[in-house]
């Protein structure tokens, strides 16, 4: 099978979430279907199948974050320097508006743009690898298409 890279923050926190998901979630929900069964007939009560497709989906997550944590290859981007590659901390300004925003190269698993952690995966993170501070990057996206000039890359 594929490995998934992860930054050490990531695998961290996908593990944090199954620990609690494992501790926390699971017997909270088995305590609220043991509870709702206790109110009698199951066909109409509605805490009983909350509880149930509640249950349903932390099984599934738990299922789900195991299978990444086992496939997962944690990189550390300390380790990199030069051009755009995974890890990297990279600032873009938008050459339209000006605007500057900062991103790190992060794996599918923990992407989240509105953290500025962007998918290896995405257009932008494609066109960025191999670049170099001053380097401009032409991307098209969803809104159309962008150019960006790289200002700084980083690994922290």
């Amino acid at each position: 099978m594929e490995k998934i890279p992860m930054t050490r923050a990531g695998f961290t926190a996908l593990d944090d979430e199954l620990r609690h998901l494992k501790s926390v979630e699971r017997p909270a929900v088995i305590r609220a279907i043991a509870e709702a069964r206790e109110h009698g007939d199951l066909s109409e009560n509605a805490e009983y199948h909350a509880a149930r497709e509640k249950q349903s989906f932390i099984e599934g997550r738990i299922k789900e974050a195991e299978a990444i944590l086992s496939l997962a290859e944690v990189i550390d981007p300390t380790k990199f320097s030069g051009t755009v590659k995974f890890g990297a901390t990279v600032t873009l300004v938008d050459e339209d508006t000006d605007e500057k925003r900062t991103y790190q190269i992060v794996g599918e698993p923990e992407a989240d743009l509105e953290k500025g952690l962007l998918n290896i995966r995405s257009p932008l993170a494609r066109a960025l690898i191999g670049k170099d501070e001053g380097d401009t990057v032409d991307v098209k996206t969803p809104g159309g298409q962008r150019s960006y000039e790289v200002v700084s890359v980083k690994f922290v």
